[in-house]
């Protein structure tokens, strides 16, 4: 079922993100505990699952400030990972994610550029993007840094972190590339888990 940009569940879950949302905007908002964010969370995404959710690539496109993130750390006696208990990205330090589309026929590609603001220094990875809107799973890859320092660009090179070059990356399997599986997208808010099993929380630049 694809979904509208306003959940139709009722749940807690939506109050407690939108205020999260709304209190990580203000200078001295009541933010949800990272705890109940976390069960926040993990209920949405519980909710999108059986509700069977999928969200158009054009939801996605934007720019969008990180707001909450979780770690994972494994554990050797269950043999698998479990989540941190989660953090607010400090004020001080603006991190954001934008999509665009590419000017092509094909919908689900595009750019993903990553950035991070601690002024006077600004840090910013771009690559292509792959969605995959039956799984709402965006893959993505970054093979460009740009380093700003007072507004002026010093540093703007292609980074061999990147595994593949642009026009191979469509070829390459999803598996053997980072993702973000997204489940649940609003006008205001976004959240996903990432590969590595962490989740994270986006809100809307305003």
């Amino acid at each position: 079922m694809t979904a509208n940009l306003t959940p139709t569940a009722t749940f807690d879950f939506v109050s407690v993100l939108s205020q999260a949302a709304a209190a990580y905007r203000q200078p001295k908002g009541i933010r949800p505990s990272a705890e109940i964010l976390v069960n926040a969370l993990l209920q949405a995404e519980k909710a999108g699952k059986q509700q069977r959710l999928t969200y158009p690539f054009e939801f996605l496109l934007g720019k969008w400030q990180l707001c909450f993130v979780t770690g994972t750390k494994k554990v050797r006696e269950r043999g698998g990972i479990v989540l941190g208990k989660g953090l607010y990205v400090p004020k001080f330090i603006a991190v954001y994610v934008s999509f665009n589309a590419t000017l092509s026929q094909d919908s689900d590609r595009g750019e993903i550029a990553n950035q991070v603001e601690l002024n006077p220094v600004l840090l910013k990875l771009t690559g292509p993007v792959q969605y995959l809107g039956k799984k709402n799973l965006l893959a993505f890859d970054f093979n460009q840094m740009v380093i700003s320092l007072f507004g002026r660009v010093v540093y703007n090179r292609a980074i061999r972190s990147g595994k593949v070059k642009t026009e191979d990356f469509y070829n390459q399997p999803i598996a053997k590339l980072p993702f973000f599986a997204f489940f649940l997208v609003t006008e205001d808010f976004i959240a996903a888990r990432g590969r590595g099993g962490g989740l994270a929380f986006w809100i809307r630049e305003i």
